[in-house]
């Protein structure tokens, strides 16, 4: 199949890296790609999605993923199936449930999803009041997208207020703040749990837990997520149950009675409370880093999973999970989450242990090349990824992999999994 795949950052590679190992041979393209999708496929630049479309048909494409959010908030998939496009990912409509916050959370109240009590308002007077009759900490989110940065646990009223006001007024986040949700802080643990799904039919993979903030011991600002494991020991067969009957059905469901059919991966946020699954949120794309946890442990060709997502036929799919866990180490630039940093060319050691050679690799994100060589560019610049039979060796896998990468200012988690080792 010639595949083209939409996105530049670790998780579109991990989804070119998964179908470049895969028995069939198939062409990837990346629009835009980074600097080591080359080494997978071809990288084009065609920014506008009518011209892409266009090109698309130019060249044969017989499937298009699309990984990160903006675009399928934008409409892409739309434009693509106008033009007989067979396409992975939401519509505009359905998309809506990533790109606002408010929608998302008033489709959980429609459909009696469990979720945490709330209010969506622009109203500052009206945020205020509903403030004052909670308990703290408080969560306040901003309604648009804010590449996962719009969400503030406020530990004071005072602080949830100020937050409330920095939100409405445009300071924090722009448009995307002009309205906002604000709701009771859930105390549990917290899953990443996916969904593929065809708009009816669906297939859960493994649960997996990332680590949002960029220090050890979950300390300082929230990142995209310094690192992921998979599965998780914390979700058993019952808490999946819940899940499918008390949350995707009724979503998928809902969905088809919204005119908005839900297809793609459905990013399910949920706290876990006294074994009882509530919904914190909803992605429309695989989260990043857990996709590039996820993609390695499919033995189902991933071309083949999302193929028949994207062509509504899951229900002719058997999906099969490999019998391992794997664990990914975010390494970021110097100055991340700060600002940003000097490009630094990334030097990956010659690798001779069997161990680290046979069961791990490295997924590339914020790269760029140049004479053949490769820079660190981006904030989260790579991902070493180990495998084992359990979390520990995985982890201490993933772990001497990164003893093995260099670049100037690197720097990552060193605990990357401890809920699960604890």
């Amino acid at each position: 199949m010639n595949i083209l795949i939409l996105g530049s950052g670790g998780r579109e590679y991990s989804i070119g890296l998964a179908i470049s190992k895969e028995q069939e041979n198939h062409n990837l393209y990346f629009m835009p790609g980074n600097g080591a999708t080359e080494n997978l496929g071809k990288n084009i630049n065609i920014k506008d999605y009518n011209e892409l479309a266009q090109w698309a048909k130019s060249n044969s494409i017989d499937l298009t993923i699309v990984g990160p959010e903006a675009p399928l908030v934008d409409g892409v998939v739309d434009i693509f199936k106008a033009n007989d496009l067979t396409v992975f990912g939401p519509s505009r409509a359905a998309a809506q449930l990533e790109g606002s916050k408010v929608y998302m959370k008033n489709i959980l109240k429609k459909y009696n999803i469990p979720t945490a009590a709330f209010i969506e308002t622009s109203s500052k007077e009206e945020a205020y009041n509903f403030i004052d009759t909670m308990k703290e900490p408080i969560v306040v989110k901003a309604d648009g997208l804010c590449a996962g940065k719009g969400v503030i646990i406020a530990q004071t009223k005072d602080e949830a207020k100020k937050a409330v006001l920095d939100m409405l007024s445009g300071e924090s986040f722009g448009k995307a703040g002009t309205s906002v949700v604000i709701e009771e802080y859930l105390d549990g643990y917290e899953l990443s749990i996916f969904a593929i799904c065809d708009g009816k039919n669906y297939k859960i993979l493994p649960a997996a837990q990332d680590h949002k903030r960029v220090g050890d011991g979950d300390t300082g600002p929230n990142t995209g997520g310094m690192g992921a494991y998979a599965p998780t020991p914390l979700v058993n067969d019952e808490i999946y149950k819940k899940v499918e009957e008390k949350v995707i059905k009724p979503t998928l469901e809902g969905m088809q009675k919204e005119n908005a059919p839900f297809e793609g991966v459905l990013f399910i946020g949920v706290m876990v409370v006294d074994n009882e699954p509530i919904i914190l949120e909803y992605n429309v794309r695989f989260g990043d880093p857990e996709c590039e946890i996820l993609m390695p442990l499919l033995e189902t060709p991933v071309s083949e999973l999302f193929y028949k997502g994207a062509t509504k036929q899951l229900d002719k799919l058997d999906i099969k999970i490999k019998d391992e866990y794997a664990v990914a180490v975010v390494m970021a630039s110097e100055n991340y989450p700060y600002g940003s940093s000097k490009p630094a060319e990334i030097i990956v050691d010659d690798i001779i242990d069997e161990e680290i050679l046979n069961n791990t690799h490295i997924s590339y994100a914020g790269v760029s090349k140049e004479n053949d060589k490769l820079f660190a560019t981006g904030g989260r610049v790579l991902l070493c990824i180990g495998f084992g039979d359990s979390i520990k060796q995985a982890r201490d896998r993933a772990y001497k992999l990164c003893g093995q990468v260099h670049f100037a200012g690197k720097k990552c988690r060193t605990d990357i999994a401890y809920q699960a080792l604890k």
